[in-house]
């Protein structure tokens, strides 16, 4: 008797997949896929959301995966579909992102045989990705459920990590491409629901040689620093904890999710800017928390410093090659026990005191210019977008200048989840991250981007207005890329400068959003900005577009720092 193993496969695969926790599911669509999206569309139990463009998919899902910690499936059918997975690929490698890459596949017997729509797609993604798998078509074969299962519930648990990644499953599937009608294949799951297989995670306990060392830097040295960048999942008490015990100041970038507490400086970028300060204000010793800073400005100013990297994922991330000792591991872990190890506190709290002091001061100096300036500029806009989202809201900021602008002029603040694409720092799939975070988090979210980056993932907006999400787009469109103004090029280059690096594209973004059923605030004022995002609830999908000039930018970020730098 002939039983259908395509659909006993999907099903089985799907049903193993929400054990696992998988929520959601971005298709695009085709024929191919067509076992693996009608398994999903008719299970009930994912969340199934469908976009055209793969490359847009495949941010969706990273977004989703950003904001839930979990999986989320991406699904395409053969050929270039898959190739266009690569860049979100990339992003939930570096980026840590936990994603399921599901592409179909024609049968081998097609390969390299000029079949239409097939490519060679074994191992398409390279080292990108933490494992491949793929396990030829289904058949009607004993113990094939177990399989089946055994492996979908793999792809769960190794993308969550540690370190959380994407994982590649290659499905080629045969004809017929629909269900039979046949009786399907056994594949039944474990009793009561449980996956097929759990894995328990043995929590690493911090090591007491390492936490002594570490202990014994930071009491002698009083000129220290916490430098917090992205990934580290630290909790903001211990932080604040640790560095009260080691009397060093906080310097936390926008996306660490650590930029808050008493002892956080928001100002460090424009008080780095200032050479007798910077001079000054030399550390003898870092603790770095994730990875790396955005901006050079603080990056320059530590070369050569010792630093002990908490690198919670264990993924050697030290550009300047400066660590001297690397913890990996839970990072919670690791500071409570630093700070058991500090109990007592220093004495001597002077550095830390003149940090904060200078930070007062640079912030008064700092607010007092941003809410000064007359025209729209965009650190004011920086700055004013990150206090707007609402508390339990959700902010996403683009690569280029708005994550520089908000390293350098956002104000301590707690409530909100940030996110940005700071695993290889494109621009790219940025509107479709957004609105993946949106989809995954269920929480009204902002995203801040320029204009190119809204072009250059506009496909990112069809269907936005009806996935049921509250999402605004506050677009700073300088027509073209403002990051290169600040650059060799800008002088260097003058003829060739605009061609090869402004880019200016002329196109009206509200209209472009408008075509997609986008509510649009176009030329909002930067007094009103505050308002209207803070509007994000209840919203749906919004374009807030606030126009402002290149060359005239730069000479406000100038301006800014040099406030900072007089009020010292």
């Amino acid at each position: 008797m002939s039983r259908d193993a395509h659909t006993a496969f999907s099903r089985a695969v799907v049903d193993e997949w929400v054990r696992g926790g998988v929520a959601h599911a971005c298709v695009a669509p085709g024929s191919r896929s067509t076992p693996m999206a009608h398994a999903l569309a008719v299970d009930g139990r994912i969340a199934v959301h469908v976009f055209l463009d793969e490359r847009s998919a495949a941010f969706a899902a990273l977004g989703i995966g950003r904001a839930t910690g979990r999986p989320a499936v991406v699904l395409c059918t053969s050929g270039t579909a898959a190739a266009n997975f690569h860049p979100a690929v990339a992003e939930a490698d570096l980026g840590r992102v936990p994603l399921v890459v599901a592409t179909a596949d024609r049968p081998p017997e097609l390969w390299g045989v000029g079949a239409p729509q097939t490519m060679g797609q074994t191992r398409l993604y390279g080292d990108a990705v933490r494992e491949f798998v793929d396990l030829g078509p289904p058949v009607d074969e004993p113990d094939a459920g177990a399989v089946w299962r055994a492996t979908a519930a793999r792809t769960v648990i190794v993308a969550t990590g540690p370190p959380a990644g994407p994982v590649h499953w290659n499905l080629p599937f045969r004809e017929p491409l629909v269900p039979t009608g046949d009786p399907l294949v056994d594949a039944p799951g474990r009793p009561d629901g449980a996956p097929w297989t759990r894995v328990g995670r043995t929590v690493r306990v911090a090591d007491r040689e390492v936490v002594a060392r570490v202990a014994a830097r930071v009491r002698a040295h009083p000129r220290g620093v916490i430098v917090a960048g992205w990934g580290s999942g630290a909790d903001p008490d211990l932080v604040a904890r640790v560095a009260d015990l080691a009397a060093w100041p906080v310097l936390a970038d926008g996306v660490s999710g650590l930029r808050s507490g008493p002892f956080t400086v928001s100002t460090y970028d424009p008080l780095l800017r200032v050479p007798a300060f910077a001079a000054s204000h030399r550390p003898e010793v870092v603790l770095r928390l994730g990875a790396p800073t955005t901006g050079r400005v603080l990056g320059e100013h530590l070369r050569g410093v010792p630093q002990i990297v908490l690198d919670p994922a264990d993924t050697w991330a030290d550009p300047p090659r400066a660590a001297v000792e690397r913890v990996a591991g839970d990072a919670d872990g690791f500071l409570r026990a630093l700070a058991v190890s500090l109990q007592g506190g220093r004495a001597d709290r002077e550095w830390l005191d003149d940090w904060l002091g200078a930070e007062v001061v640079a912030r008064a100096a700092v607010d007092a210019h941003l809410d000064g300036c007359t025209e729209p500029f965009e650190g004011r806009i920086a700055r004013d977008v990150a206090d707007a989202v609402p508390d339990g809201g959700a902010l996403v900021v683009a690569s280029s200048m708005p994550i520089r602008d908000v390293e350098s002029f956002a104000r301590l603040r707690s409530g909100i989840a940030v996110h940005a694409n700071r695993g290889v720092n494109g621009i790219d799939g940025f509107v479709s991250t957004a609105i993946g975070v949106a989809l995954g988090s269920g929480a009204p979210t902002v995203a801040l981007l320029g204009d190119l980056c809204f072009l250059h993932d506009a496909n990112g907006l069809l269907g936005a207005a009806r996935r049921g999400i509250d999402c605004t787009f506050v677009v700073v469109d300088n027509d073209g890329g403002g990051i290169f103004s600040f650059l060799p090029q800008a002088e260097a280059m003058p003829e060739e400068f605009e061609t090869l690096f402004g880019t200016p594209q002329g196109v009206d973004l509200a209209a472009l959003a408008a075509v997609h059923g986008v509510t649009v605030i176009d030329d909002a004022s930067v007094d009103a900005l505050p308002d209207l995002v803070a509007g994000v609830t209840g919203g749906g999908v919004r374009l807030i577009r606030i126009r402002t000039d290149r060359a005239a930018n730069v000479a406000l970020h100038r301006a800014t720092w040099a406030a900072a730098a007089a009020a010292l």
